[in-house]
């Protein structure tokens, strides 16, 4: 089933694998995306789709050095360049829109402000890279230093973000992209509403389920009016505790939060699964009751194998299944997945900022016969 066609929405999907986003911190000046990330993407358009590396909103909604964004007219040229080369490739794409909430650094806030969130609390031990003497990812310069403590945003400052998500969205359709997903997981703004733990509001934003999933709504409700709802999807990590977000009923409160995406009409959830080293399994019963409750598609992503992906498919979990790090060091990886071929290993050394090395120099099989050996080679 893994290689089979799918229809999304208003694409048409040649086989059911995804490559999900995965932040790799190549932006260039003014954190425009740049020819060498048009070349990255490109190179893996054999994907079913490809859903883009986090893209800031806004300059508030940037966490980390080096990553794109998609609120300047600038970007919005940039994100076209890979656009276009994805297309020309015989690909889709959609990107995937960011705000990190708390997850920043003054220093990559706008006049040195504070980050916000749903609350004020920090995430003690929660790192953000940075770049203090803004010498560009091609040098590979920066540190990892505690997010800085955030502040909570007032009701009315909530409706400007909701207002940025819809913004990005337009932009993002000007910029040639086939949809949009909203990055609800790892412990970034929406999430921090979501998870009862990151959000301690008393207002119409917090307390109840209803209030803390209110955030999620009326961003999904502004970017569906904007860009339609078969081009946009929401990322979700609902048992995982990423980032200092934690929930305390976890399986009931992203079941509701399904409910409502199924009521908006989204064109799918993206679910992300732990991935760490002997992370638990998400339970089957917690898959087949989102089954029942979502009923668009579904794709999961989390240290899939193919085997693991052909049973979540075989199972009616998953219509579409999202590799990650596979895709890092195999840029052709749909076909060495159906020929098992082996997989090359990707340079973690070499996953955030830099060029060239450990981004676009991977192997690509020969059509046809076995790919070319390489060193990193995992058999």
């Amino acid at each position: 089933m893994l290689f089979t066609p799918y229809r999304l929405g208003h694409l048409e999907l040649p086989n059911r694998i995804v490559m999900p986003p995965m932040t790799r911190s190549r932006s260039g000046a003014g954190n425009v995306p740049t020819a060498l990330m048009a070349a990255y993407y490109a190179q893996r358009a054999s994907a079913g789709l490809i859903v883009s590396e986090g893209t800031q909103i806004s300059q508030q909604g940037q966490g980390y050095a080096w990553t794109p964004g998609i609120h300047t007219p600038e970007q919005v040229a940039g994100w076209r360049g890979v656009t276009d080369a994805v297309h020309a490739a015989g690909g889709r794409m959609f990107a995937q829109l960011w705000h990190v909430g708390r997850i920043s650094h003054t220093s990559l806030q706008p006049g040195g402000a504070a980050p916000v969130s749903s609350s004020p609390l920090v995430a003690d031990g929660v790192k953000v890279f940075i770049d203090p003497e803004r010498k560009g990812p091609r040098l590979g310069i920066g540190g990892m230093v505690q997010h800085s403590a955030p502040r909570a945003l007032p009701e009315a400052e909530i409706a400007q973000v909701v207002q940025d998500f819809a913004v990005a969205g337009r932009n993002a359709l000007e910029a040639g992209f086939d949809g949009v997903e909203l990055h609800g997981a790892n412990g970034y703004l929406i999430n921090q509403f979501i998870d009862s733990e990151a959000n301690t509001r008393t207002d119409g934003y917090g307390g109840s389920l209803v209030n803390r999933l209110r955030f999620l709504q009326e961003v999904t409700e502004a970017v569906v009016e904007v860009v339609g709802r078969n081009r946009v999807g929401v990322r979700l990590a609902p048992l995982t505790t990423l980032q200092g977000a934690v929930d305390n009923t976890p399986q009931s409160t992203y079941l509701g939060a399904a409910k409502i995406l199924n009521d908006i009409g989204v064109a799918y959830l993206h679910i992300a699964e732990a991935d760490w080293e002997d992370a638990p399994d998400m339970p089957a019963a917690f898959k087949e009751a989102l089954r029942l409750i979502y009923g668009g598609t579904l794709i999961y992503a989390g240290k899939y194998t193919l085997e693991r992906a052909q049973i979540a498919l075989r199972n009616g979990w998953a219509d579409l299944i999202g590799f990650g790090r596979p895709f890092v060091a195999n840029p052709d990886l749909p076909a060495r997945l159906r020929h098992g071929w082996s997989l090359a290993t990707p340079d973690s050394g070499r996953f955030f900022g830099g060029a060239a090395a450990g981004y676009t120099d991977y192997p690509i099989a020969i059509q046809g016969g076995e790919p070319p050996a390489t060193r990193e080679e995992v058999r």
